[in-house]
């Protein structure tokens, strides 16, 4: 399947071998010479990759490049074995592909790279130590640094995987060039990370506004940390959470930036070939494996690993338009989903109408409950952070209390921190539900809906929908409540919406907020 033409160096015309992970191949290696002729420190003598006994490298560089091509239909994931020799202080790669013009209406070259330890490249293993994408066309990585996307770390001797991900393959093929080359020295000293806190000082029981798709220049953004922060402050957020594609190396990049008034959560958009899955909150460090497919079965071990790690397991733009983006794995394993991206667009709308199926499914008694979540997805400038955001009440602003609120439903949507909402539903005795509670009451008890929208845009209408679909609309008042009322026999829940003026009679308007629901009858 791939024409493996190697340079400077014993490489040769090599056959590909498949490795462990489903649509991936692994090329014949390569060989850095173990020594130079010089001894390593202490006299200690290392093993070269052929097996003579030769004394370690201590210093200078050497470096390898590697062509190939690889055709239409090439695996998912290639993998360069490199055999590093013990003495090695820094790995540092680069490569290039090239981008040949494709007709019409088709896919041009577009190739990933990554990293992985002597510990090797088991799906779900130990040995991962950085990813970037399309992002970067270089990167290194040593015991004391690494470029943002990797893990510094130890650069132990043994046989390392580079990672090359052809997204796209044009109709030409793909040839790209590896360049790798091996430090030698003494090693560095690895840093302790440090990691943000898991609680701040917050409000008590209070609303908490957040962000949880965010990314950085630890992946594909080109905001630093600093930056996010800065911003998110601007906002008004209390909580955000880093969410890198497929790496972890953000975790320990926000030291002296969270505080009183600002939680930050780790966490990682893990980016299959079949979709983006947020995992929320995650344990500091750990790391989520992204290399399968629907047809791999293995994203249920994954979701397990999510929540294992403490965290939540929230489909992202699940009919986002970009290749790969949709989602089709399934909600059975999902915590919630990101029914609202960035900027509201049509895909936010499908998510939207989706979501209310589901609804719909749980009320009956089949499926799980799926609360609805949004998030910016910001990437650079003019991406906004904080829309839209996620409004939780939580009972403390710490990471558990955040979590659980989500987990429960008890969120609504909003385009910026100037909207600020009250929904709630009120029986015939006083009893009380708001925002992802149930209403115990029977089904021919008279219900009252009010929704209240503080801070909203002028122009903007109500919509209170049921599992009917929409019941009521109204346009905004500017003072004081929307009331509506019904029974459960009517409406098995009800949410509420605040949407922009529609620019055409047969849509909606872009959405300014909305709700999770309130159930109402006997469960």
């Amino acid at each position: 399947m791939c024409d493996d033409d190697r340079t400077s160096g014993p490489f040769g015309r090599r056959a590909l071998l498949v490795t462990g992970a489903a649509a991936a191949l692994t090329l014949n290696g390569v060989n850095f010479a173990a020594a130079d002729g010089g001894s390593a420190q202490g006299g200690a003598h290392g093993e070269s990759p052929s097996g003579a006994r030769t004394g370690a490298r201590t210093t200078g560089e050497e470096t390898r490049k590697v062509t190939g091509r690889l055709p239409v239909g090439a695996p998912d994931y290639v993998y360069l074995p490199v055999e590093v020799p013990p003495g090695v202080r820094e790995i540092a790669v680069s490569y290039t592909y090239d981008r040949p013009t494709t007709p019409p209406g088709t896919a041009g070259n577009a190739c990933d790279i990554g990293i992985f330890d002597e510990r090797g490249t088991e799906l779900g293993g130990r040995g991962f130590r950085g990813w970037s994408g399309g992002a970067r066309t270089e990167f290194f990585l040593r015991a004391d640094d690494a470029t943002p996307g990797y893990l510094p770390g130890p650069v132990n001797p043994g046989t390392w995987h580079i990672a090359l991900g052809p997204y796209t393959v044009a109709p030409q093929g793909l040839a790209y060039e590896v360049t790798i080359t091996l430090r030698y020295g003494a090693p560095g000293t690895p840093p302790a990370p440090t990691y943000p806190p898991q609680r701040a000082k917050g409000r008590g029981r209070s609303w908490y506004r957040g962000d949880s798709h965010l990314h950085s220049v630890h992946s594909d953004g080109k905001r630093t940390p600093a930056q996010i922060a800065a911003l998110a402050r601007a906002a008004g957020l209390d909580f955000i959470t880093t969410t890198e594609h497929n790496t972890t190396s953000s975790h320990r990049a926000w030291e002296g930036l969270w505080g009183d008034d600002l939680l930050i959560l780790t966490g990682e958009e893990v980016t299959t070939r079949n979709g983006h899955v947020v995992a929320m909150g995650t344990d500091p460090g750990v790391f989520i494996d992204w290399r399968y497919r629907a047809r791999d079965d293995a994203f249920p071990r994954f979701a397990r690993r999510i929540r294992r790690a403490g965290g939540l397991v929230i489909p992202a733009h699940p009919h986002a338009t970009c290749i790969g983006c949709n989602w089709k794995f399934g909600y059975e394993e999902a915590d919630a989903v990101e029914v609202w991206n960035g900027p509201f667009t049509l895909d936010d709308e499908v998510a939207i109408a989706e979501w209310d199926n589901a609804l719909v499914a749980y009320a009956q008694g089949r499926g799980r409950f799926l609360p609805a979540v949004g998030h910016s997805d910001a990437h650079r400038d003019p991406d906004v952070i904080g829309l839209p955001q996620t409004v939780v009440l939580a009972e403390t602003l710490s990471r558990e209390a955040i979590l659980t609120g989500i987990r429960e439903g008890r969120t609504y949507l909003a385009e910026s921190s100037a909207l600020t909402l009250t929904f709630t539903a009120t029986g015939p005795k006083a009893e009380h539900a708001t925002i992802g509670d149930r209403l115990p009451v029977h089904d021919s008890a008279e219900v009252t809906i009010n929704l209240t929208a503080t801070g909203a845009p002028s122009g903007c209408t109500a919509r209170i929908l049921t599992d009917q679909g929409q019941l009521f609309t109204t346009p905004l008042p500017t003072s004081g409540p929307v009331t509506w009322h019904t029974t459960p026999a009517n409406a098995t829940y009800v949410r509420a919406e605040v949407r922009h003026p529609s620019a055409t009679p047969v849509m909606p308007g872009p959405m300014a907020a909305i709700t999770n629901p309130i159930f109402l009858g006997h469960a």
